[in-house]
Order: structure tokens, then C-alpha cells, then sequence
């Protein structure tokens, strides 16, 4: 620790992404990027916009992407916040909604690992609440809180690293039950397969739901994500926003962002080919004897019940294959695979079939 810190820092436990090696034939399935890349539109809207006018400083509202996603959802570009990926979305919402004299945020004790640092940097005190043995996030747990007067509640639909989801009529329930706090939903995964609760926000101003372009749209080199809640919440947003970084989004990332946000056929097309590899994966492990929670993401987490979760992730890591494994407490038997092709997964399941032979 050094003498020139800040105090705040030694208490800091930062958050850790998963590996990103430069490995020969590596097969990357740990950090949920998409098999397949961003749309053609995209790639060319970034080309175009790559010239002397870089010289300027970016649109620092973003109007026209906030306009197209907007457009996108039927909504009112005063409803859309943007921002250089939805880690730091998320990051300026806790900032700017989670800060409540020492009110606690309720959330998930098995959600995205993100929120907790967050929490720590901003001094805000938790609640966990625990998922259930199936590992669902029960309703009653959040419309029946355990605190009296929470700060917030914030969870991932899908959630993550589970891939499973709440429906709409839960996320409503949850949102009723405190229409006085904010009701944070990060739905990174939701194009895989669930339903987006921005078709909540007409009837729960306080739903506020955070979306990336780093999944679906396999933009994650690009880093932008977005929230779309009540204008006053934005506002908000933009204050703490504004008080940090003015030009988040470089010119490039908004070009880019405009053209996949309008490319709705490509995405379409895309998440159908990953849904297809994850029904073709959960099939493959299940045969090998693996437990495989239902996922509505674009990854599986799956354990097998003779081998150990550690093992599995180093054996396949000697094969040049990552996946991600956690060492949380109930989890730590589990694996997290990113969907990759259907070649990938294939080359995955052989490489475990291999593996799973050895320690018989």
C-alpha cells in the first residue's frame, strides 16, 4: 500500500475480469463475448466516420444514439442515458440512486460480482438476500423485504452467472412493492432469450433498466452501454455523469452504437444462432452427466456431480480452453461456459469427454 493513497483505497477489493490471455488456438468461453461478429452496418459506420473530423470532440449528449434507441424502444430520448459501457452505467447509478443516508441496497447474494465493488467504493451497505436452493431469485424475498427502508434494489435478468430469469409479472410485483426507490434491472443477456422490463416503465417510474451493447450485438471492443428509465431518473444520471466525464462515448463508438442499435435483422439473426448453440451445449453436458441450471443467456453454468468444478476448469485450461469458475460458496462446484459455435462447443464437450475418462 502505498504512503500516497487516498484512505478509501486500502479498503477497495476491485473487481476481477476474466482472463483475456494471448494463447495460441485458444477457445475463450469465459467472458460472454459473442461467437460471431457485430453487424456489417456497424463495422462500416465506424469506417466512415474514421476521418479528419476526429479532430472534434465527440457529441457529448449523444443525440443521435440516444435517438435511435429510443426509436427502438417507442420511447423519449430524455428517457436514455448512454455511457462508455454499462459497467460505468451502472457505476454512475449507484452513484447517483444507491447513496441514501446509509439505506442499504438489496440484491442478490449470487448476482454479477460488480454490484458489491460498487458498493464498496460508494459506502453503500448491502443486503444480501439469498437465491433459493434452485438458484431462482424468489419475489416474496424483495416484495417482503428484510429492511424496512432500503436504498434501492438492483438485479441481473438473466441473472449472471446463473442465466436464469424473473418475468415481467415478478419484476412489476417487486417494482409495486417500493414505488418509492429505484429498481435497477441489468438485463446484459436479455436478448437471448428474456423479456425486457422497459415495457414496465409506463406503469413503475422507478424501474430503471440497463442494457450493453457488449453481448448481442457483439460490440464489447466498442464499450457502450445504455439505461432507459423515467426522465427525472435520467436527469439524474446525467448530473453525476456530468460532474465526471462530459464525452464518455468517442465519435467512432457512437457511430458504430447507431448502426447496430438499427440493425435489428442482424441481431435477430445472430442471438437465434447462439440460442441454437446453447440448446446444442445443454443437450452435449447433460449427456456427460452435468447439471445444467436453465439459461437464458448467452452462456450454460453447469456442474457435474463426481468432478470438481476447479479441477474441470484447469484440465480444460491444459487443453487451451477457459471457461470461468468461481469460488464463491455455492458455487464453486459450478462452471460459467460462454455459447460459443457450434464448433466451439464441440471441441469443448470432446475435450471434457477426454477428461471426464482420465479421473473414472
Amino acid at each position: 500500500m502505498s504512503r500516497f493513497w487516498s484512505d478509501h483505497l486500502a479498503d477497495l477489493t476491485p473487481y476481477v475480469a476474466g482472463e483475456q490471455p494471448k494463447v495460441d488456438n485458444l477457445l475463450k468461453l469465459n467472458t460472454n463475448e459473442h461467437p460471431y461478429g457485430p453487424s456489417p452496418r456497424a463495422l462500416e459506420a465506424i469506417k466512415a466516420a474514421a476521418t479528419s473530423q476526429l479532430r472534434l470532440y465527440p457529441d457529448n449528449e449523444a443525440v443521435g444514439l440516444r435517438q435511435a434507441i429510443a426509436q427502438l424502444h417507442g420511447l423519449d430520448p430524455d428517457q436514455v442515458f448512454v455511457g462508455n459501457g454499462s459497467d460505468e452505467v451502472l457505476a454512475h447509478i449507484f452513484n447517483a440512486l444507491f447513496r441514501r443516508s446509509g439505506r442499504p441496497l438489496l440484491m442478490p447474494d449470487i448476482t454479477y460480482s460488480f454490484y458489491r465493488t460498487y458498493c464498496t467504493l460508494y459506502k453503500i451497505p448491502t443486503q444480501l438476500v439469498p437465491l433459493a436452493d434452485d438458484f431462482s431469485i424468489r419475489v416474496t424475498d424483495y416484495t417482503k423485504s428484510p429492511v424496512a427502508d432500503p436504498a434501492g434494489i438492483i438485479f441481473s435478468n438473466p441473472n449472471a452467472p446463473t442465466g436464469m430469469v424473473l418475468s415481467l409479472a415478478d419484476i412489476s410485483a417487486i417494482a409495486a412493492a417500493h414505488p418509492d426507490i429505484p429498481v435497477v434491472v441489468d438485463e446484459a443477456y436479455v436478448d437471448f432469450g428474456a423479456q425486457s422490463a422497459i415495457a414496465l416503465l409506463k406503469t413503475h417510474a422507478n424501474i430503471v433498466v440497463v442494457h450493453t451493447l457488449s453481448k448481442s450485438r457483439s460490440l464489447a471492443g466498442l464499450r457502450v452501454g445504455f439505461a432507459i428509465a423515467d426522465a427525472q431518473i435520467v436527469q439524474g444520471l446525467n448530473r453525476v455523469k456530468d460532474s465526471f466525464n462530459s464525452y464518455p462515448l468517442d465519435t467512432l463508438a457512437q457511430a458504430g452504437a447507431v448502426a447496430a442499435i438499427q440493425d435489428t435483422d442482424y441481431l435477430k439473426q445472430m442471438c437465434q444462432a447462439v440460442t441454437d448453440a446453447r440448446a446444442q451445449l445443454t443437450t452435449q453436458l447433460t449427456a456427460l452427466g452435468f447439471q445444467v441450471l436453465p439459461s437464458q443467456a448467452n452462456f450454460v453454468f453447469a456442474r457435474h456431480p463426481d468432478h470438481d468444478g476447479g479441477a474441470l476448469s484447469r484440465a480444460l485450461r491444459e487443453q487451451n480452453i477457459l471457461v470461468r469458475h468461481f469460488t464463491l460458496a455455492r458455487i464453486d462446484q459450478f462452471l460459467r461456459i460462454t455459447v460459443g459455435t457450434p464448433e466451439d462447443c464441440e471441441r469443448l464437450c470432446k475435450a471434457l469427454t477426454k477428461i471426464l475418462a482420465k479421473t473414472l
